[in-house]
């Protein structure tokens, strides 16, 4: 079976979360750091190693609803990976997954400082968490 690979985009940092082989729990999976290297090259090897079927990547809207520069960007660095890899990409929404990542982190006993290198693994993994658990209920 294929896994899935979430993905939390960044200026700074990209979160990557993946599936278990039966595509029903996220488990963090690693932190890149834009500035040391090629995110899209990192994210095309895990893809490779991991044997992922299919990308989410969170897609950042307003709480309106509707898209801002963000998103955008998004939107650009999907079609950039989607270039590189032979999987298909899926946008979802992202709405307050960051917040939600840092109370479980807050919650789980973590400060500011220890999260910080785990923040975005963990709004990957909820991000991927709620696309999965929207899949099961098909």
């Amino acid at each position: 079976m294929t896994r899935s690979l979430g993905i939390d985009h960044g200026d700074s940092r990209i979160g990557l979360a993946i599936s278990d082989e039966l595509g029903m729990l996220a488990h963090p999976l690693e932190t890149i750091t834009v500035k040391e290297g090629d995110p899209i090259a990192r994210i095309a090897s895990v893809v490779a190693e991991k044997n992922v079927g299919q990308i989410v990547i969170g897609l950042p809207r307003n709480m309106d609803g509707t898209s801002g520069p963000a998103a955008e960007k998004v939107r650009a660095f999907s079609e950039r990976l989607r270039a590189k890899v032979a999987c298909p990409i899926r946008l979802w929404d992202e709405r307050l997954t960051t917040v939600a990542a840092q109370r479980a982190l807050h919650d789980a006993g973590k400060n500011a400082k220890q999260s910080r290198a785990v923040i975005d693994q963990a709004a990957a993994q909820i991000i991927l968490q709620g696309w999965l658990d929207s899949q099961a209920m098909g």
